[in-house]
């Protein structure tokens, strides 16, 4: 068990690297992992089913007792992105599909590979943590109608088979995750060391299926994609630690709103554009699941340099989950 915790810490710390490496073995041997696409949903099924499994009641007690931050986080996850994304596609005059995958990424909860970059940015991961289970907890609603309004020009959308598509892929893996905990407490204490593993390893064979059955779309379109999402990426960051300020939140909590704004649930949005809109539609997510945990990284080396004062926003007993997007 020591070998496979080492080997979990080991995949989450490289994740960024890893991702980069299957992606392009994936793309110059796409026979290899085409048929992987058939699994998309599973995997990410496997993923909700790690953060069940790693939830504890502390991780909602701040919605009840300090909703404020929380609240100000969710409200831009859900409001900056995706109008960010709406606003972007129409500037670069993107092509349909991806101009709806890119409004999926935005609409998308944040991510849970967020908590661990806010816990090493000296941010306050108790809210970082409160976030991405609340916006998680509202995407079943909140992802299917922001896509409704804002993508819908684009690509057609059924709210109601995404409403149904995200319960199944997070809501009931989440539950699934938390009865196990509850029924079995000391098993799963003993081996949540290794979900990391099983998270970062999920997440690296979805990217490979999305890349590997889009080929022709990434050497036709890629760079593209991949400057919307950089720009989509740089806009979350900045406004979320922005409306923080704003509202007068403390430095750890400005930390932790910006970082959780900037890092969406990409696993989610291939899951989602992979079912419901065209393969293109996929591409910016799986871009995300690679330059979100590298800017994530950057910015938490950056701001783990300079002090933030009286750290009260930070819950020294609550830690980061460790999971991957």
């Amino acid at each position: 068990m020591n070998f496979l915790n080492t080997i979990s810490k080991l995949a989450g710390k490289y994740f960024a690297v890893l991702v980069i490496v299957v992606a392009a073995i994936a793309f110059f041997s796409p026979d290899q992992f085409s048929w992987l696409g058939a699994y998309v949903s599973i995997l990410l099924g496997i993923v909700m089913f790690g953060m069940g499994l790693t939830l504890k009641a502390v991780d909602f007690k701040l919605i009840l007792t300090k909703p404020v931050p929380v609240l100000i986080g969710v409200a831009a996850q859900f409001i900056i992105m995706p109008l960010a994304a709406f606003s972007i596609a129409y500037l670069l005059d993107l092509p349909p599909a991806v101009a709806a995958g890119l409004v999926l990424l935005g609409s998308v909860p944040g991510g849970t590979s967020s908590n661990v970059m806010v816990y090493l940015a000296k941010g306050d991961v108790a809210l970082s943590i409160a976030m991405t289970s609340f916006s998680t907890l509202l995407a079943p609603v909140a992802t299917p109608f922001i896509l409704l309004m804002l993508a819908g020009q684009w690509m057609p959308v059924d709210p109601a088979a995404m409403f149904l598509s995200i319960f199944q892929v997070i809501i009931v893996p989440i539950v699934l995750g938390l009865l196990i905990k509850r029924m079995f407490p000391t098993a799963v204490e003993k081996s949540i060391d290794v979900v990391p593993l099983i998270s970062v390893t999920a997440i690296i064979i979805i990217v490979a299926a999305v890349v590997s059955g889009n080929v022709e779309s990434i050497a036709s379109s890629g760079l593209l994609v991949f400057a919307s999402v950089v720009i989509h990426n740089a806009f979350g960051v900045l406004l979320g630690y922005l409306a923080a300020l704003a509202m007068r939140l403390d430095e750890t909590k400005r930390r932790a709103i910006s970082l959780e704004v900037g890092m969406q649930n990409s696993g989610l949005g291939v899951s989602l554009a992979t079912v419901h809109f065209e393969p293109l539609a996929a591409l910016p997510s799986a871009a995300a699941a690679v330059w979100h945990n590298i800017t994530g990284s950057l910015l938490a080396s950056f701001w783990s340099k300079r002090k933030v004062g009286k750290e009260e926003g930070i819950d020294s007993e609550i830690q980061p989950t460790g999971k991957a997007q």
